[in-house]
This record gives structure tokens, C-alpha cells and sequence, in this order.
């Protein structure tokens, strides 16, 4: 697989995964086309604090990850949420995410990296908890 960063021709294969990652159990929302165009757009456009990649399969897009960068008061240190990664259904359980975190450790050392998953989605956590990620006991609150 190789990772490479969003740019504008892209926009199409993304805005269609997107649609059904927030159509999927994986996610409580179900967002909108205007929410996929500006996400999409800020990943390829002047956004500090959004990165967008796609992952790729000979020329083939299999996947797609959206970052966003903050810091952590709780942990003293820069922190990367992992906000949408998707890989289409017949390259899941493949070891493409498995990929995607080893080169984000590479890309960003000593960052503290987050994520949110359904609890019912246990085929994630399972993934998620097999790269060291560690569940959280904390309720999220949004306004």
C-alpha cells in the first residue's frame, strides 16, 4: 500500500468513501455532501490543522484517513486525532491499517495519537487495541 497525501483529483473516490464511512454503524452522525466538500477541502487546501490521506493499491484508492492536529494539556503534548479512517470493505483485515499507524509514528514521533470508535464496532477495536491503542474512560461531551 502506499500513503500518499489528498490532493484535488481526488475528490471525487473521497467524497464517495466518505459517504459511506458516515453512513456506516461506525459513526452517530450521518453528516452531509456540504460537510464532505469542506472537509475534503481543508485537507487539500491552506487548513493547518487538517491532513487528509489516501492510501493506494497499485493505482487503485482503497482507503482514506483525515487527521486533525490539536495539543493535549492532559498528556503536555502535540496530539493528532485520527478523525476518519476508512479502508473499502474487501481491504479491511488486510494489515493496511496496521500500515497507516506505523507510518504515522514514523511521520509524527512522540505525538500523542487519539481516535474514537463505536463500542459496538469490535472488529475496530480489536484493531485498534492490536497498534497500542488503549480505551479511554471518558464520556465526550459536544456543544
Amino acid at each position: 500500500m502506499v500513503i500518499k497525501r489528498m490532493t484535488t483529483r481526488n475528490s471525487a473516490e473521497v467524497i464517495e468513501m466518505m459517504r459511506d464511512f458516515y453512513a456506516s454503524p461506525a459513526l452517530l452522525t450521518n453528516g452531509s455532501e456540504e460537510i464532505f466538500e469542506t472537509n475534503f477541502k481543508n485537507c487539500v487546501g491552506d487548513e493547518p490543522n487538517a491532513e487528509g490521506y489516501i492510501f493506494e493499491e497499485e493505482t487503485h484508492i482503497i482507503g482514506y484517513a483525515i487527521l486533525a492536529k490539536s495539543y493535549s494539556t492532559e498528556y503536555g503534548k502535540r496530539c493528532i486525532w485520527i478523525e476518519d479512517l476508512y479502508l473499502k470493505p474487501e481491504y479491511r483485515r488486510k494489515g493496511y491499517g496496521s500500515q497507516f499507524f506505523s507510518f504515522l509514528e514514523v511521520r509524527y514521533p512522540g505525538v500523542l495519537f487519539r481516535l474514537e470508535a463505536e463500542k459496538s464496532n469490535e472488529a475496530a477495536l480489536h484493531a485498534y487495541r492490536k497498534n497500542g491503542f488503549e480505551i479511554l474512560p471518558y464520556v465526550e461531551l459536544k456543544k
